[in-house]
């Protein structure tokens, strides 16, 4: 496994950020950590490592959150999801991920600013669209194949939704359990796992509880509109790293 204490700095407060992100508040958050982990080693080897432990997340996020997820909306996004993690799969090596961090980072602000004009704490719910959900989780099934980072294309579809704050959560954690799931092929088939990436893996996983625990605390004690206010600043935070990381890369 790897023995670097640099690793773990990064590392650790990742699964962390990770793991409350997946618990707590369903708004892409944890985009950060694969960024963070690929800052002591190759993004692709820090997309690997932390796989296996989102799937320790969502076993633990599929108890805390069974039987608490918007049914008219799942299947549809599911659809979109795997459709998205098999297009990621084929264009894996062909899609620079600077280039999908400069898109995700633009349209997660755009939607922002679009929301902010609106009111963000509206409580006049968007009506659902079967083309904006097939959409935006097949962006964010393909984002979260290469990098990660589909929480914030699902919110752009979610948030606007107003579901109840566990409910969005929960529909949130089923969607990734299942694309997480699916992408232990595409990322067998590459090559991305070996042994010292899993025995790191195994290492950092009990930290997935601890970060998830935390995360259904946040969301307990958070009122309604105060959830989809942290929400929605979180990911405009979100997306301006996105963008800015992409930028930069692309720029270099």
């Amino acid at each position: 496994m790897i023995d670097s204490a640099l690793f773990y700095a990064f590392a650790v407060p990742a699964v962390l950020i990770m793991g409350i992100s997946k618990g707590g508040l369903g708004s892409g958050l944890g985009i950060i950590a694969t960024p963070l982990v690929a800052l002591a080693v190759p993004a692709p080897q820090a997309a690997a490592i932390l796989l296996p432990i989102l799937l320790v997340m969502d076993a633990v996020g599929l108890f805390a959150y069974r039987g608490v997820f918007d049914r008219r909306h799942l299947g549809l996004l599911l659809a979109g999801g795997i459709g998205g993690t098999v297009l990621g799969a084929l264009t894996f090596r062909y899609f620079s991920d600077a280039m999908i961090r400069a898109m995700l980072g633009a349209m997660a602000l755009a939607f922002v600013v679009h929301r902010v004009r609106s009111g963000l704490a509206s409580p006049v719910a968007a009506a659902p669209s079967r083309a904006k959900g097939l959409f935006w989780s097949t962006i964010s099934g393909l984002a979260s194949t290469i990098s990660h980072a589909g929480g914030p294309p699902l919110s752009v579809y979610l948030l606007p939704l107003r579901l109840d704050k566990a409910v969005l959560v929960g529909t949130t954690v089923i969607f990734f359990a299942v694309i997480n799931a699916v992408k232990l092929v595409p990322y067998t088939w590459l090559g991305l796992f070996d042994a010292r990436n899993l025995a790191t893996s195994l290492v950092l996983a009990p930290l997935a509880p601890v970060g998830i625990l935390l995360g259904i605390r946040l969301q307990r004690r958070l009122s309604q509109d105060t959830f989809y206010r942290v929400a929605y600043t979180l990911l405009a935070v979100v997306g301006s790293k996105l963008l800015y990381d992409g930028l930069r890369a692309l720029l270099a």
